[in-house]
């Protein structure tokens, strides 16, 4: 067992996960032991408190608990090995490549990251996608479990610092499919509740969501954040549901479904924003529309666009819909194809 260590991040380490940088250093380090460190507040930067996700700054100062010798760690099982068939799979996603990124298509129901319960998941995964290189790509940015689409992953420690700060910066443009009960009205505008996040109910605070409010009152709201979503009707079912473009201006946690839910449209599916009823209290229908149409989320990443980080080149990248919203898409007769690329650019 090691003692107390302190130890300074260098510019190499700079704009890196606090998780990601560890895991460099202390290579037999489990991801659930990382985070549990960081809820007990063992794990501190600059004498604070951080999540495993934290952003780390050159000159910083990591205080790193106590921890076992490689090889006498307790049970934290270590990555598995990835399966032939996951590695089909994975590799099935892959809608583009070069020598620096790569994008996925990422499948409804695949976590990005593991977690508590999370042992199968695209960075686990990433094994499989090195495609000749020395070293697995590296996550940008992140979806959430049950959303589909473009996920975009950089293939060396350099582009992976120039693609986050990208990220950071919204020097991209990211375009949301979704299916919504009902139809706004009007039919193009944007949302702008604050969002802060309420406790879950379980020992671990599962169950955990997002609350908006209004935005004069984030500022007196402690943790609460400002968040901007643009939306447009691309076509509608008569007032039974509609086609959505959604673009986050901003990039909170559950940004599109909390605000989708709390004007009173829920994505179809989503049963912890819009209730797993189909009726609704307010205008339009609940989160299920009942019949053939599935229960899973109806929010797909459908496109990205972000310069190229080597090329310097304006990079489009377009995500098929999955198969449940395919279906979805059929029943009403929707037509991926006629959609405009950007319904807001297009806009009179």
């Amino acid at each position: 067992m090691s003692g107390v260590q302190t130890l300074t991040v260098d510019a190499q380490g700079a704009d890196q996960r606090l998780d990601r940088w560890l895991r460099r250093q202390f290579p037999h380090l489990a991801q659930g032991r990382i985070e549990k460190m960081c809820r007990k507040g063992e794990l501190r930067v600059d004498g604070g408190r951080v999540k495993a996700s934290t952003r780390l700054a050159a000159g910083q100062k990591v205080r790193v608990p106590p921890l076992p010798a490689p090889g006498t760690a307790p049970a934290h099982p270590t990555t598995p090995p990835v399966s032939e068939a996951d590695a089909r799979m994975i590799r099935a996603t892959v809608i583009y490549r070069d020598d620096h990124i790569l994008a996925l298509n990422k499948p409804p129901g695949l976590p990005v990251q593991g977690g508590s319960k999370q042992n199968r998941h695209v960075d686990g995964l990433a094994e499989a996608l090195r495609f000749g290189l020395a070293e697995k790509p590296r996550l940008v940015h992140r979806l959430d479990k049950d959303t589909s689409g473009v996920l975009l992953m950089a293939r060396t420690g350099a582009v992976a610092k120039s693609l986050a700060a990208a990220f950071r910066a919204r020097a991209t443009r990211k375009i949301y499919w979704a299916a919504v009960a009902g139809v706004p009205s009007p039919r193009m505008g944007t949302i702008r509740f604050g969002l802060v996040k309420a406790p879950g109910h379980g020992p671990r605070g599962e169950g955990e969501k997002m609350l908006c409010l209004h935005p004069e009152a984030v500022a007196d709201t402690p943790e609460a954040k400002h968040a901007t979503t643009d939306y447009a009707v691309i076509e509608a079912a008569g007032t039974r549901c509609a086609w959505m473009a959604l673009v986050p201006v901003t990039g909170r946690t559950h940004q599109l479904r909390a605000h989708m839910a709390e004007i009173g449209h829920p994505i179809v599916g989503d049963g912890k924003y819009g209730g797993s009823g189909q009726e609704n209290w307010g205008e339009g229908w609940g989160a299920q529309l009942g019949g053939e149409i599935s229960r899973k989320l109806h929010l797909h990443a459908r496109s990205l666009t972000i310069r190229h980080p080597v090329t310097g080149a304006d990079l489009h990248l377009t995500a098929p819909l999955p198969g449940h919203m395919v279906r979805t898409w059929e029943m009403f007769q929707w037509q991926p194809a006629e959609a405009p690329l950007d319904p807001f650019a297009e806009a009179p």
